[in-house]
């Protein structure tokens, strides 16, 4: 089977409907840093509250302040907004695509740590590289879940789709995939953003399944330039053709 492993964003949609259940990873693996979360939100510290979010006005905080634990609900494919997730259009896409997505792509958050698309989460936030309290995630979840993804990830064709930041939370030490894209000869960094959620989009539409079958995929606007192979990692680099 094929496992995305994919960014959060720092937008996400409000509101929820889903029932609490069971995150990816042992129960109670993230109750400490979700603790350190609503000691803060709940503080009524403003400028602790404002630190942790990335806001400057107090007033941009308020939608975020509530209870943790208490909070509607939402899968994780679906509470996020950005970039790569408008060019996903999940909402778009059908059952079996939205299913296929729940199932196999792996999000690395700042606050939950890795969770499944299919993992319901709260509306949240936490700007990129902050700590939570004392905690730093990308610390916390290295060392509490590297292990079990290690377990999750063995025998999977394996597709890191992340931006290079969330390494610090999980260093892959089994073959995979990454992707790079080229424009006019030039890396792209903001606009890789985009394609990520492009190439993400056909996996789910086309239901693919393994690596071999990602590299029969046809995504419109890309061609492959090159692949390489270094070690456990092989790169293909697309050019972007438009």
């Amino acid at each position: 089977m094929l496992k995305i492993l994919f960014s959060p964003s720092e937008g996400k949609k409000s509101g929820g409907r889903e029932k609490e259940k069971d995150l990816f990873g042992a129960p109670n693996a993230r109750k400490e840093i979700l603790d350190a979360y609503n000691t803060v939100v709940l503080s009524g510290n403003e400028e602790k509250i404002k630190q942790l979010f990335g806001f400057k006005k107090f007033g941009e905080c308020r939608s975020y302040i509530n209870d943790i634990y208490n909070s509607p609900l939402m899968c994780a494919i679906e509470r996020y907004q950005g970039v790569a997730y408008d060019y996903l259009k999940y909402d778009e896409l059908n059952e079996n695509a939205q299913e296929h997505l729940k199932n196999n792509t792996l999000i690395f958050s700042n606050l939950y740590g890795p969770v499944l698309g299919g993992d319901v989460i709260a509306n949240y936030k936490v700007k990129q590289g902050n700590t939570v309290g004392d905690i730093a995630p990308d610390k916390f979840y290295k060392e509490r879940f590297s292990y079990q993804l290690d377990l999750y990830l063995g025998g999977h064709d394996i597709l890191d789709l992340r931006a290079g930041y969330y390494n610090k939370f999980y260093k892959l030490t089994q073959p995979h995939t990454t992707l790079k894209f080229l424009k006019n000869g030039k890396t792209v960094s903001h606009w890789a953003k985009a394609y990520r959620g492009i190439v993400l989009r056909e996996i789910a539409k086309a239901g693919v399944n393994s690596l071999d079958d990602f590299m029969k995929l046809e995504i419109e606007n890309l061609q492959v330039h090159e692949i390489t192979e270094q070690k456990l990692k092989k790169e293909i680099v697309y050019n972007i053709i438009e």
